[in-house]
């Protein structure tokens, strides 16, 4: 099986190559600048992928892209301003939602744009990973106004894509990863990287449980949005 991930060096998408490493897929594993911990990994395996999604194309790449690809995983992403002061209505600038909004919604589209003939040649799964912080049923603090708009804009496009590729028998699903304990959130989180990766590889693994574009936490619960 073939997976492509981009945000691999590090928490949850280090989380995914390892799982997938770990049972005998042949992984992709995408990075902007630093490999951080893809540079543990030793194993045939794992091809590496030089790739800033703000950009159209990765910029290097460890042998061929694959022909095809049965998982895509969109996983690379930004929390933006590091205080939420900094993402107040009052703090907050277009520039900072902007550029949030091109890594963690924009970027995946990017991806998508490139692979999905790849991901159709093998009828496969792309898996888009938001935040229930884009939930607007789910807001009840407010603030964090880059953050949030780009996660829901991600859930919206995600289910745009679910219903585009359904007649090529691709499906498509956003995922919640729960609060992990990564350098995101300080490792302030609830969960580990190892418990949200393995519920989330479970739902994709049973993506036919749920609705094109549903958007899922890794506890397998749908969450509105």
């Amino acid at each position: 099986m073939n997976v492509f991930i981009t945000g691999a060096n590090r928490g949850i998408g280090l989380g995914f190559v390892q799982h997938y490493l770990g049972i005998g897929c042949e992984v992709w594993a995408c990075y902007r600048n630093d490999r951080g911990g893809l540079t543990k990994i030793d194993n045939q395996h794992l091809h590496l992928v030089k790739w800033d999604v703000t950009q159209d194309k990765p910029t290097s790449i460890d042998g061929d892209l694959p022909v095809k690809i049965n998982v895509l995983i969109n996983n690379a992403g930004v929390y933006g301003p590091s205080e939420d002061a900094d993402q107040s209505l009052n703090a907050v600038t277009p520039e900072g939602m902007l550029k949030v909004f091109d890594i963690d919604c924009v970027g995946a589209v990017r991806v998508v744009k490139m692979l999905w003939p790849s991901v159709v040649k093998a009828k496969g799964v792309i898996a888009n990973i938001s935040s229930k912080m884009g939930s607007s049923a789910d807001n009840t603090s407010g603030g964090c106004y880059a953050y949030r708009a780009a996660k829901a804009a991600l859930v919206i496009v995600s289910k745009s894509m679910a219903i585009d590729l359904a007649p090529k028998g691709v499906r498509v699903i956003t995922l919640h990863p729960g609060w992990v304990r990564t350098d995101m959130t300080d490792d302030s989180g609830l969960v580990d990287v190892a418990e949200s990766v393995g519920g989330m590889t479970q739902v994709i693994e049973h993506i036919e449980k749920y609705k094109p574009g549903d958007f899922v936490a890794f506890d397998g619960k749908v969450i509105p949005y």
